[in-house]
């Protein structure tokens, strides 16, 4: 039996580590990778203490702070349901272990969310990638299209210009991300941007050949040939493993009050998976942090 099962090793969960540790709580971190999000940010320019930082090498310095204190960590694994006990929780993994602990921090963030659209399995990780950041080398010279209008599509293809031969932007909207994005996007070569056109199928025999996208207003379709797809259309929260424990707001959120409770007693949450508005790492550090100490507190109210 733990004091405290963490679920998730974005930014979130490792504060909640650290800060659960140094109360000195028996604690377990289990995670299906560390560093979250995090793994996809190529630089990082506001997070306090460092005026520039590449992702991983902020993940490094979570992980040695964490590291120096007596954690215990299920890490490249995925929790797969959170059960309510009587004095307590249950944690089931996908290779069916369990794990009791008599309160939990759920900090499993957000994944990249999917169009839904033929060929888009079929050829994940053959031409299709939901991060440019990750699998933009390998499209090297190549023609390749970008998927999305928000910040985590402009961001991409300013990455993928220095990289591909050409770019093309396919956007449903007009485009929604920060102006200073779209501004530099203004100033890029080799690309094409597509407002209003939906992006109905990706084609290919073993690997990526091409898209179909449709105007939305004309219902005209066309055909672009690229060899690589970048996904970029927002993330959603990885909330599956505890829909049936908590009731989740309209997104897939869990709700929480300022101190990173659900009206689960003994039940917390942190980060990009809960209703907190801005999706920052500063943000989710903070947030995983008030959720340790806040259970800390209950469990010194169980121990009266």
């Amino acid at each position: 039996m733990f004091d405290v099962i963490i679920v998730g090793a974005g930014p979130a969960g490792l504060s909640a580590s650290v800060y659960v540790a140094r109360k000195h709580l028996k604690t377990l971190l289990i995670s299906d990778n560390i560093g979250g999000q995090i793994n996809n940010t190529l630089g990082i320019e506001n997070y306090l203490g460092y005026q520039f930082i590449e992702g991983p090498e902020l993940i490094d310095k979570f992980t040695t702070q964490l590291d120096s204190f007596p954690i215990e960590q299920e890490i490249g694994v995925k929790v797969s349901r959170i059960d309510k006990l009587k004095n307590g929780f249950q944690v089931i993994t996908d290779d069916d272990n369990k794990y009791k602990s008599r309160t939990v921090i759920y900090a499993a963030g957000k994944k990249s969310r999917k169009l839904n659209i033929p060929g888009e399995d079929k050829f994940a990780g053959k031409g299709v990638s939901y991060c440019a950041i990750c699998d933009g080398p390998v499209f090297v010279q190549k023609r390749v299209a970008v998927i999305g209008g928000g910040n985590s599509a402009l961001e991409a293809v300013l990455d993928m210009v220095n990289i591909a031969k050409h770019v093309s932007m396919v956007s449903l909207t007009r485009l929604t991300g920060d102006k200073i994005l779209i501004d530099q996007l203004e100033k890029a070569n080799k690309l094409d941007v597509l407002l209003e056109y939906q992006t109905l199928e990706i084609e290919g025999d073993v690997f990526v050949s091409g898209i179909v996208i449709q105007d939305i207003k004309t219902r005209q379709t066309k055909n672009l040939r690229v060899g690589g797809v970048f996904i970029e259309i927002g993330m959603v929260p990885n909330s599956e493993p505890v829909k049936h424990l908590v009731k989740l707001n309209k997104y897939g959120e869990l709700p929480v009050s300022c101190s990173g409770e659900t009206k689960i007693p003994g039940f917390f949450a942190a980060g990009d998976v809960t209703n907190v508005s801005e999706k920052q790492i500063v943000i989710a550090a903070g947030e995983g942090a008030k959720a340790a100490l806040q259970a800390h507190r209950y469990l010194q109210h169980l121990a009266k």
